[in-house]
């Protein structure tokens, strides 16, 4: 496990600076979806496509997509990534023949390391707004989606990976306690956003939440199904196909019932981060751009790079 984060942070800070929050789009309506402006930009008609960093596959049969993470090393959520995520995804939601989506990684024993460093750490601080607002756009489109949504947890999942996770409604691990999963920023003396905060406490509870994010706490996945962070654990190589055997109870249900009931427990969640997105935007800039924070980053740096060697 270690080895695996010591890979990852070389290249992502595994989520744990993103103190802040950012922007939200309040779940679509399916059956009268609006195009918005980022849906203006793609094509509604699809049916398997590529990317260089995440590869998508819906079948039409099923009406499943899979979506899979595939940005070695580690899956880190650069500003490319993130876009190309939030595309995808609208892609997705205005499909009419795509119903649920299974979230993976198609790298070994990593489903996401979390936020790029490199995003953080001698940018301008329009280039770090920019990139936080993709970063809220991930989880506002992803936790407001009215697909349904497993995330198949094949690997270690830190701090924003474990956000993504936490984003789907249903998440399903491998059996392997080696991998684990947490928002752990405060291990690098860094304070988990609010909406972070909020999408934990309705997963766990308070109690939890309050251990796991003052601790900074990464749970293995036997740990972490104890504690309701995630919800079922299989053999690795089952992951995938028991995410897509498990949508049919979710399908059985009718999508508008299933949809408002889900609009109604997370609604009041996004609103929040709605509400406050500039501000957000505006605070981790001012806080991610001050010398002893970038001082920070270059030291965390330089260290991995001296256990490297």
């Amino acid at each position: 496990m270690a080895a695996v984060l010591r890979q990852s942070a070389k290249y992502s800070l595994s989520g744990r600076l993103t103190p802040f929050a950012g922007p939200v789009t309040a779940l679509h309506s399916r059956n009268g979806r609006g195009r918005t402006a980022l849906s203006c930009l793609v094509s509604n008609q699809r049916n398997s496509s590529s990317a260089s960093k995440i590869k998508v596959d819906l079948d039409s049969n099923t009406g499943i997509a899979v979506m899979t993470l595939q940005s070695p090393p580690v899956n880190s959520l650069s500003l490319d990534f993130l876009t190309e995520f939030a595309i995808s995804l609208e892609k997705l939601e205005m499909d009419r023949g795509c119903r649920g989506l299974v979230l993976t990684s198609a790298l070994p024993k990593i489903f996401s390391a979390g936020l790029d460093i490199m995003e953080m750490y001698g940018k301008s601080p329009e280039r770090c707004g920019e990139f936080w607002k993709a970063v809220q756009e991930m989880w506002l489109k992803l936790y407001g989606s009215n697909m349904v949504t497993i995330a198949a947890i094949n690997g270690s999942s830190p701090a924003g990976g474990c956000l993504m996770a936490l984003s789907c409604d249903y998440r399903i691990m491998a059996d392997n306690p080696r991998y684990g999963i947490g928002l752990n920023e405060t291990q690098l003396g860094i304070v988990a956003p609010f909406w972070f905060k909020d999408t934990l406490v309705n997963t766990v509870g308070s109690r939890t939440t309050e251990l796991a994010l003052q601790l900074g706490l990464l749970y293995s996945a036997p740990e972490a199904l104890k504690i309701g962070l995630v919800d079922q654990l299989v053999p690795e190589d089952k992951v995938v196909s028991t995410a897509t055997e498990t949508m049919a109870k979710w399908f059985a249900i009718p999508d508008h019932a299933r949809q408002i009931t889900k609009s109604m427990m997370r609604k009041p969640t996004i609103d929040k981060l709605l509400s406050s997105r500039e501000s957000d935007i505006n605070n981790f800039v001012s806080f991610i751009t001050k010398d002893s924070i970038q001082k920070s980053l270059r030291m965390y740096m330089e260290s991995l790079k001296k256990r490297k060697a």
